[in-house]
């Protein structure tokens, strides 16, 4: 029984590592970026695949109440921001740099809590919080490819992944599952996204894009598609057969799999002081996933 345990957590790094190289790829190497397109398209195939497969009876959902759907549209909101200016810094930031960045994240969620609902961490969890906000503050003075405006998108994404965090675990309606919330989240973002795409310059960019009738970008778009629905489904399936702390641990190795292969595929200019910025933050991490540990003894 452990081994499969354990076989779930090997395919959650796998997708995981395969997914964030797939969009690197489109949004770098192929340099397709139009956001407002590109997360449309994945969330329309999300949301049909989703669909799909409750119809079918492969996943367990629920019918999705129109008073659950309102209850949940700030964490929408929220996802929307999460993903189009994810999409915006990931085509820019090298994968390590933006792993460092996302690591504040945890900050954002940490100061919402304080303030809202006066939570007190414990001084291990507060050292970590700390080590990630220096190391996130110090990358840009040390990137060699500081680009300001992929930066700025990277604070805006951080902001809406710690404050979806805090109402996915504070806020989220009794009668909605994890699944329910995403499929939410894709319809809202196809509408919004599709809404956005004319007014962002995206619509009309995208028909002057060189590698737009490319097998290879074709091949990639489709595969970041299915990649982020198998992501969601790893997700799912990880956090229902895991505790917290060994969930965090499957991220936090996912991620430091794909930091150390990502120079491997793509290119990296990096010197010794941003890599410390990433080693810093990621053991500040590693002490993070273990206070959680201490939470629950």
């Amino acid at each position: 029984m452990q081994w499969r345990r354990h076989l779930t957590g090997l395919a959650f790094s796998l997708v995981f590592v395969v997914s964030y190289f797939t969009n690197k790829f489109v949004l770098s190497v192929l340099k397709f970026t139009y956001p407002t397109l590109f997360q449309g398209w994945q969330t329309f195939i999300g949301a049909v695949l989703l669909l799909l497969s409750g119809k079918l009876g492969w996943v367990e959902m629920s019918r999705i109440t129109r008073s659950a759907a309102l209850s949940w549209f700030p964490g929408s909101l929220l996802f929307v921001g999460n993903i189009y200016a994810g999409s915006r810094a990931l085509s820019r930031i090298d994968i390590p740099f933006f792993f460092t960045l996302q690591n504040s994240s945890h900050v954002v969620s940490y100061i919402i809590l304080k303030v809202v609902h006066r939570e007190k961490a414990q001084w291990l969890k507060l050292i970590s919080l700390c080590l990630m906000s220096l190391s996130a503050i110090n990358l840009p003075f040390y990137d060699p490819q500081f680009d300001y405006s992929s930066y700025l998108w990277a604070v805006g994404h951080l902001f809406c992944v710690g404050a979806y965090r805090v109402f996915q675990v504070r806020y989220k309606p009794s009668n909605l599952s994890d699944l329910e919330q995403q499929c939410i989240n894709y319809l809202f973002s196809v509408l919004l996204l599709a809404i956005a795409a004319h007014p962002t310059g995206d619509l009309m960019g995208a028909l002057e894009f060189p590698s737009l009738q490319s097998y290879t970008f074709h091949c990639g778009c489709c595969a970041s598609a299915l990649l982020g629905f198998l992501l969601l489904l790893a997700t799912v399936k990880l956090k229902s057969g895991f505790s917290l702390e060994h969930f965090g641990v499957w991220i936090f190795l996912s991620k430091v799999t794909a930091m150390c292969l990502s120079p491997f595929i793509f290119y990296m200019d990096i010197n010794a002081p941003a890599l410390i910025c990433v080693v810093v933050s990621h053991v500040a991490e590693a002490l993070q996933v273990y206070s959680e540990r201490e939470t629950q003894l």
